[in-house]
């Protein structure tokens, strides 16, 4: 009797860290979505990367860079916390040096970004002008792929307030009067709105502006998640059981995706089931 027990015990266990294990896995995913938006009749790919946190993705971020050559992307969205408020940017910079110039890159902040020093702030945002990396806070710019036409908008991070002095637009617009300024940009405009902002929890806000489709990230996929039950345990800013952990979402005309994000080594508690991804969104 005492052997059996035993035996159950240890195919328990067994079967516990079969279940667990794979878990805490944080190689790099690829997830992929298709969009259909109105006024787009041929494939455009967008790659997002987003919540990087300047975290190490091999020397010189050459297996982030691969797996973005990869999807041979004809926009790439980088939408916020690229860089780190606690880890030295030089990851980040790598990867950024590894696209750019290869492919049009637009970028919005995230919230890292603001809490870092104004001197790193400033060396950053630099960085991207450098490398020919185009900032939109408040701004929208009209992208032409193979014919097509798709207008691509981008705010700043709410807690934009820390370094209002730095926004290029001139002065200070709050995120709220941000998403209205791109909104009223748009208004003329006939095509699919694509919006970057780093925050999914104003999916509201982006429903009343009428965009046809945001990306944003920053909730990290709830950081724990049990696929096909829970989608994620807790994000920042909407708490326990996040109504936008990751994934894609629609609500009347607007449709969000939300990365889960690359950071791992930064993540405050492991990731679970929930390894850090780069998407590609297809708009068809």
């Amino acid at each position: 009797m005492r052997k059996r027990r035993a035996l159950i015990r240890a195919a328990v266990f067994v079967l516990l860290m079969l279940l667990i294990l794979p878990g805490f896995y944080t190689g790099l995913t690829v997830r992929r979505y298709r969009v259909d938006l109105p006024g787009i009749t041929g494939p455009i790919r967008i790659v997002q990367v987003s919540d990087l946190h300047a975290c190490r993705y091999g020397t010189a971020g050459e297996e982030l860079i691969a797996a973005i050559e990869a999807e041979k992307p004809d926009i790439i969205a980088l939408t916020g916390d690229i860089f780190d408020d606690k880890l030295p940017p030089d990851d980040a910079v790598a990867v950024l040096e590894g696209i750019a110039g290869k492919y049009p890159c637009w970028y919005v902040t995230g919230n890292h970004e603001y809490w870092s020093s104004p001197e790193a702030f400033r060396e950053a945002m630099e960085t991207l002008e450098g490398l020919g990396i185009r900032r939109l806070a408040g701004e929208m710019e009209l992208v032409s792929v193979r014919g097509e036409t798709v207008a691509v908008c981008g705010v700043d991070d709410p807690d934009g307030h820390f370094m209002a002095g730095e926004n290029p637009a001139g002065s200070w617009v709050d995120f709220g009067g941000q998403v209205g300024q791109v909104q009223e940009l748009a208004r003329d405009y006939r095509g699919a709105v694509v919006l970057l902002a780093h925050r999914p929890e104003s999916m509201p806000l982006y429903v009343y502006h009428g965009f046809d489709l945001v990306l944003a990230g920053h909730a990290h996929g709830g950081q724990w998640r049990i696929p096909g039950v829970l989608n994620g345990l807790y994000a920042p800013h909407q708490g326990v059981l996040p109504e936008y952990a990751g994934g894609i979402y629609r609500e009347g005309g607007t449709v969000m995706v939300v990365s889960r994000g690359l950071a791992r080594e930064t993540t405050r508690v492991p990731r679970f089931y929930n390894p850090p991804e780069l998407v590609v969104i297809d708009l068809v």
